[in-house]
């Protein structure tokens, strides 16, 4: 049996691995006091009738009136650092976590595939497959920014709910703030009601940016290309996401898009990998999205020869740069001389300029203050 986020916790501060900070051990606790009540914990388990004859009665598994846990707090305080000590643990079998951005878009799909069967309601199979492929769930930055995905998570929330699902999340915001401003919010409302009636709500009030503090003065961009380059990148991996990984896979416009590597907020891929596949701005979007960090590998020289990559990476640099993404890159030159000759050269200057900013100790800058 696992001991559970404390004992880890601990244990990582205790090695060095970890700052102790104040703010992260409170919520801790908070994951620790859930993963106890949650040994032994499975909805889907059947009734056990007894025999009257015994004295026994009938004993039901009812729904669970277990809270889950909805953490906020600003960009690098650790939540998602936290959430791997939770989910990792978590004594239940039945488990999953994944973005939640990536999540709506699988539900998005599977709502379309059962609309083509002619199904009443579409959300009622996708309801019923979650339940029945996790009985905890674990979402990475919970944010509602669109308006399709506003009108069904209400519903969809009330049917896992049902269904027993415990619900773990992190997000930037208080459920008060999602899909502020968004149209028709009056219809979302009772969702955030819910969301706080079924989740504990902790704010994670660190005054520390951990992530900003741990690239803080540190190269983000490695050039020559080469053994060292590599070496650097690795490095820069295993200290922002802290282990392996494993693909991170969005759903865009019916399209499934990767990002190979992906743990605790950060993502990792080839410049081939990004630019040298048919992507757009929507799945640029949707990764920038998706991410705090990304470290891009091995990005060459750009030429005539390569322009349609050249126009890709110009469309994820001004992606990552709206959402003030942190990037981390090797590179085969210095962003001015990547790209000297070819029909987009004029135009890649902006893009130089962005990533020499990109590269900056201060960035990204406070959303309230303006970018150059």
């Amino acid at each position: 049996m696992s001991d559970g986020p404390l004992q880890q916790f601990r244990d990582r501060v205790a090695s060095g691995d970890l700052r102790d900070d104040a703010a992260q051990r409170l919520a801790v606790e908070k994951l620790q006091l859930l993963h106890t009540r949650l040994q032994g914990y499975d909805p889907r388990k059947p009734a056990r009738v007894g025999l009257a004859l015994f004295g026994w009665g009938r004993e039901k598994i009812s729904q669970s009136d277990i809270p889950g846990l909805y953490i906020y707090g600003g960009v690098g305080r650790g939540k998602s650092m936290l959430m791997d000590l939770f989910f990792d643990g978590a004594p239940v079998a039945a488990k999953r976590r994944v973005h939640f951005h990536a999540f709506m878009q699988e539900v998005h799909a599977g709502m379309k595939a059962a609309r083509a069967e002619g199904l009443d309601d579409p959300l009622e199979p996708v309801a019923a497959q979650v339940a029945e492929e996790a009985v905890l769930l674990c979402f990475d930055e919970m944010q509602i920014t669109d308006i399709a995905d506003a009108m069904i998570v209400g519903r969809l929330f009330d049917k896992l709910f049902a269904r027993g699902v415990i619900v773990v999340t992190t997000s930037n915001r208080h459920p008060d703030d999602l899909y502020k401003d968004g149209l028709n919010r009056q219809l979302f409302l009772p969702f955030i009601d819910r969301i706080k009636e079924k989740l504990d709500i902790h704010h994670l009030e660190s005054p520390t940016d951990h992530r900003q503090g741990r690239l803080q003065g540190q190269e983000t961009y490695f050039t020559p290309l080469g053994p060292e380059a590599t070496a650097n990148m690795d490095a820069a991996w295993e200290d922002l996401a802290g282990g392996e990984g494993g693909p991170l896979s969005l759903i865009v416009n019916g399209r499934r898009i990767e990002i190979p590597h992906f743990r605790s907020g950060v993502g990792r891929a080839s410049f081939e990998a990004l630019c040298a596949k048919p992507l757009g701005p929507a799945d640029y979007l949707a990764m920038a999205d998706a991410v705090k960090v990304l470290l891009i590998d091995r990005i060459p020289t750009l030429s005539r020869a390569k322009n349609n990559e050249a126009k890709r990476f110009v469309t994820l640099v001004d992606a990552l740069y709206e959402a003030r993404v942190r990037l981390v890159c090797s590179a085969a030159a210095e962003p001015e001389a990547l790209y000297v000759d070819g029909a987009g050269a004029f135009e890649f200057e902006r893009t130089a300029s962005r990533l020499r900013e990109m590269q900056a100790a201060d960035w990204p800058p406070a959303p309230d203050q303006p970018r150059q």
